[in-house]
């Protein structure tokens, strides 16, 4: 008799089927893909076996745009046109840019309205464009990896990107061609993937401390709820100021003018190379050139760590203000959790270690603990989890949401560290008598006036009847999805007039300009399209004339003259064919070569079969 499986809704109808979901750390130093497979969530390699995807996307000649580590190698031969760091450029302008880098930028930027652009060979590009590009790349790696499409991706922001920031990642999915399941607070990914790894209960800090930004959370957990108690950080800090910290022990009295733009970026790397020495190192040697000359500084971790305690203790202060947001005390945490590669560094571990009383956390490798708590994530929203595999997550929207009243104060309406998705109301009024507008400003930020904190969109509610001032009732709503992106409306409770708003943030892109991006990729998808078949087809190449050199070397014997001389034909043929660039052409010749050999592939195995039984009777053989 045949057995009928009754799934709930949104299950897998069979054990054997899967909605393939992938959780995504789209980093500042370097990106990761993870999926759960096996029921264990794994991060997903590439075909060299690496899992960190360098977060380098260089745009070099003839169209061609190179991601990854290949682009991170060619970034001191090529610092205007190869773009890393770029997370910290998303949803910022170039006053923000400026106030991170100071006055000496690493690229020619465009003072674009909204977003801040670069301006490289392939024409200006936003730094959603490069993020997606990396984006692009993880979600074609895990494609091939899991050999199907995927319903979606939970991609990871630091705990402190406000709305804008939030929205540009949300841009860049898109145009990767990504659906977003959700945007998950990069510690709160975390500690999902610690916390369900190790079963653990209690109050924990998440310090996370990337690339480009440092977040502090303080989590409760406990019976598979992992509720958010408060947030803090500062997207502006991170792994990249400790390299310019190493930067400027070295160019400590030397001219920083005179050197050259690929001079500085190679120096950049080199600094990195150096943090990552200093981690086992007591002392290590730098060495960098300046206007073509040589220079070489021995650098002690010593003097790293007093050149960063400025550093360090910036994130400790955001940490002890998480605690008082909290309401708790130090004593009270149980653990604190190291996430992101900069918390390898010796002097980062000790003064979390004093600041929190406990040994920090550090059993999982904390460049991929945020990308496998992703990928739990999106598994369960794919549907593919168990009854006894189901868990809370409580995030927080980490800056208030406010409008501007008169006056240019700012009137919270939903408060940071508020659990989200969130839904707060507020009755206004009109200011004076007759007036049939309303403007609304919806601004983010913890600032009393309007002008010092991060305008997000604008919008009118018109209509309103003519009354005295102060008659009018208007209710505005403020609406705070799981992502951590806000819809505003606002209705006059009298006549019903009402409008609202999608917010996308003046720091974002619209949706024509995301349209646009969209057609661009499209028109360079069959330019990649053609690029990947070429490789294929030139790998393929290389295969098959390996091999059939190899026979030729073990049997040639068994071939006439007249059939070596067409066989090396077909050789020559597609070894000139594979240094070009026609895939077609290639595949051609492969089909020709592997035609030709046939009978020579026969008679080897004819030789081969002989060669086996050569001595032996019969009944042996049977």
């Amino acid at each position: 008799m045949a057995l009928l499986q009754i799934s709930e809704p949104g299950m897998a109808p069979s054990p054997h089927q899967r909605r393939h979901a992938v959780g995504i750390d789209l980093g500042t130093t370097n990106s990761l893909v993870a999926a759960v497979r096996n029921g264990v969530a794994e991060v997903l390699p590439d075909e060299a076996g690496e899992a960190l995807l360098p977060s380098a996307v260089r745009y070099s000649e003839n169209q061609r745009t190179i991601i990854g580590r290949d682009a991170l190698n060619a970034r001191a031969l090529d610092p205007a046109n190869t773009v890393v760091s770029v997370k910290r450029l998303m949803g910022r302008g170039l006053t923000d840019v400026k106030r991170i880098y100071g006055e000496s930028l690493p690229y020619r930027f465009i003072d674009a309205p909204g977003m801040v652009q670069l301006d490289t060979r392939q024409g200006a590009k936003s730094p959603v464009e490069v993020s997606a590009e990396i984006l692009a790349t993880l979600r074609q790696r895990a494609e091939d990896t899991l050999d199907d499409e995927l319903v979606g991706a939970v991609i990871t922001v630091p705990a402190y990107f406000d709305d804008a920031q939030r929205q540009a990642t949300k841009d860049a999915a898109h145009l990767a061609g990504l659906n977003v399941l959700r945007l998950l607070n990069e510690p709160t990914a975390a500690a999902l993937a610690y916390g369900l790894d190790h079963a653990s209960e209690g109050v924990y800090a998440i310090y996370d401390l990337g690339g480009g930004t440092f977040d502090i959370s303080i989590l409760k957990l406990s019976r598979g709820v992992f509720e958010v108690l408060a947030t803090g950080g500062d997207s502006a800090l991170g792994g990249d100021d400790f390299d310019r910290a190493l930067v400027d022990i070295a160019m400590a009295g030397l001219d920083r003018s005179v050197q050259s733009a690929s001079e500085a970026a190679a120096m950049e790397g080199a600094a990195r190379a150096l943090k990552h020495a200093l981690t086992e190192l007591e002392a290590a040697g730098f060495d960098f050139e300046i206007a073509g000359e040589a220079h070489h500084v021995d650098i002690t971790r010593s003097q790293f760590d007093e050149a960063t305690a400025p550093l360090v203790a910036r994130t400790l202060s955001a940490a002890q203000k998480a605690l008082r947001d909290a309401h708790l005390d130090v004593g009270e945490i149980n653990g604190v959790v190291m996430v992101g590669g900069a918390t390898r560094i010796p002097a980062v571990r000790v003064a979390v270690g004093e600041f929190f009383k406990c040994e920090p956390l550090i059993d999982l490798d904390p460049d991929q603990v945020v990308a496998l708590g992703a990928a739990l994530q999106a598994n369960l929203l794919a549907g593919n989890h168990s009854r006894d595999e189901d868990w809370l997550l409580l995030d927080v929207i980490p800056l208030s949401l406010g409008v501007e009243t008169m006056g240019g104060l700012v009137e919270r309406l939903i408060a940071r560290n508020s659990t989200i998705p969130v839904a707060r109301a507020q009755d206004f009024t009109t200011y004076k008598d007759g007036q049939g507008a309303l403007a609304i400003h919806v601004v983010q930020g913890e600032r009393e006036l309007a002008s010092d904190c991060r305008s997000l969109a604008r919008f009118e509610l018109r209509g309103i009847p003519p009354m005295v001032a102060g008659a009018a009732r208007i209710r505005v709503t403020y609406q705070v999805d799981a992502d951590g992106l806000l819809s505003v409306s606002a209705r006059e409770m009298k006549s019903g007039v009402e409008s609202s708003i999608v917010v996308k943030p003046s720091y974002g892109l619209s949706d024509d300009e995301v349209a646009r991006m969209l057609k661009d990729s499209f028109a360079s998808a069959e330019a990649d399209m053609h690029a990947r078949a070429l490789r294929e087809q030139q790998v393929e190449a290389e295969r098959l004339l390996l091999a059939t050199r190899a026979a030729l070397a073990a049997d040639g014997d068994l071939l006439s003259e007249p059939e070596k001389n067409a066989m090396a034909c077909l050789v020559t043929t597609l070894e000139d064919a594979a240094k070009g660039d026609d895939a077609h052409a290639i595949k051609l010749a492969i089909d020709a070569l592997g035609h030709g050999t046939d009978t020579f592939a026969a008679r080897r195995m004819d030789r081969g079969v002989r060669r086996a039984l050569a001595g032996k009777r019969l009944d042996e053989i049977a």
